[in-house]
């Protein structure tokens, strides 16, 4: 049953509604709130995956990325990758109501066969064995901690991803959000690092590759830290172009910069600190809009990371839950034209408990067209450095002139 029958009527053209958009009244949050959905034909097409059993992913006791130490002053407190910021897009998800509109998506485990379409057994059996261990272990660079059995997590959130493009595939869906924990971007086909174990990511590329004959793929990477691990695996393969937006040299330190090209495919756009929508939304008009018109790939990929936000701990830009819409809006357009809508969201880092929500559920509004929270905190989107600066332009720019290397 259409959940929109007997309560939508239609709208005047707002300049505040997205237009062809229906609403229905509810009551949500103890208020009464207007919903605004997408036209009929294309009502609850968004899928969204999450899991309990994410939150259980022990971090540990560290330090922001540090084990305690009392012989240095380090208290015990929680790792930066801790489950608030993932717990709590999930929750206000659920309590906004938006979780209604959305389709559902079952995780399963992924097998190993998929988890060795990116990854060495050896890696695998590495984190299998750590996972063992009474007090867990670490994915390899020691700032990657995980608890006993974490295992059984980590397969299960590279298998929800996996499903999300089975259902995109089936036409059940058009669009959806994977929120996957933990992130995945910055793990190595044979080691994990900057708290990614599984690159869950570059497996769903290959899983569609090979499970549906998928010929060109495009992977947009807006977390603030460089995909340095996607960059490694499709580094020399011209049928995924990646694309990655981040913060200069932030993490890891060396590396992510414009002339690492690969087989002409990789496009890196290291920007300064202090970048805000404006430069987030130029690098999509100027430099991703365009490889997808040059491209025309049969998928989008998007490596979802919140820590490019305004008040991210581990960050320096100053992206607000307005820009992430904005350029969720932009893909999704260029998606409807070139790929059949096909686009899919996975979540990487965001440290900010109390932003990352917000961001969610803006992503996630936008990707469903089902409109109920605005963003309380967007004084920040009249901050002076969200106008775009001549430094961030340059930056721009000097990754716009690598298109001319992608394949047509």
């Amino acid at each position: 049953m259409n959940p929109c029958t007997g309560l939508c009527r239609p709208l005047p053209r707002l300049s505040a509604t997205p237009p062809d958009f229906i609403a229905l009244p509810s009551y949500g949050l103890g208020v009464f709130s207007l919903h605004v959905c997408r036209e009929l034909n294309t009502y609850m097409t968004t899928g969204y995956m999450y899991h309990e059993s994410f939150g259980w992913h022990d971090t540990g006791s560290f330090v922001g990325d540090m084990p305690s130490d009392i012989t240095i002053g380090l208290q015990p407190y929680h790792n930066w990758e801790h489950v608030d910021t993932k717990r709590r897009i999930h929750e206000l998800i659920v309590v906004s109501g938006l979780i209604n509109h959305l389709k559902r998506i079952e995780p399963r485990d992924a097998t190993e066969e998929e988890l060795r379409l990116v990854h060495t057994q050896r890696h695998i059996d590495f984190i299998k064995s750590q996972s063992e261990l009474r007090h867990g272990g670490d994915a390899g660079d020691w700032t990657t901690p995980f608890g006993k059995g974490g295992y059984g997590i980590f397969i299960k959130s590279v298998g929800g991803i996996l499903e999300m493009v089975d259902a995109v595939f089936r036409g059940e869906i058009k669009n959806g959000y994977a929120l996957s924990r933990p992130p995945g971007h910055h793990a190595r086909p044979d080691q994990g690092m900057g708290y990614c174990v599984f690159n869950h990511g570059s497996i769903a590329v290959k899983y569609a590759q090979k499970t549906y004959g998928v010929k060109r793929v495009l992977v947009v990477d807006w977390d603030v830290h460089w995909g340095n691990g996607t960059q490694e695996v499709f580094f020399e393969d011209n049928s995924v172009v990646t694309i990655s937006i981040h913060q200069d040299r932030l993490y890891p330190k060396v590396g992510g910069m414009v002339d690492e090209v690969g087989s002409g495919t990789n496009i890196n756009v290291p920007l300064s600190a202090g970048g805000g929508n404006e430069a987030y939304l130029k690098t999509i008009d100027d430099v991703v809009i365009p490889a997808i018109e040059r491209f025309k790939p049969e998928i989008i990929f998007v490596a979802s990371g919140f820590d490019s936000c305004v008040f991210d701990p581990l960050g320096r830009m100053a992206v607000t839950a307005k820009g992430y819409r904005e350029m969720t809006r932009k893909l999704m357009q260029a998606a409807d034209t070139y790929c059949e809508g096909r686009l899919v969201m996975h979540h990487e880092g965001g440290y900010s408990a109390h932003y990352s929500p917000i961001c969610g559920q803006a992503v996630l509004q936008e990707l469903s067209g089902v409109f109920l929270l605005d963003d309380p905190f967007d004084e920040a989107n009249g901050y002076p450095n969200q106008k775009l600066n001549p430094i961030n332009a340059a930056e721009i720019l000097e990754s716009q002139k690598l298109l001319k290397n992608l394949p047509t």
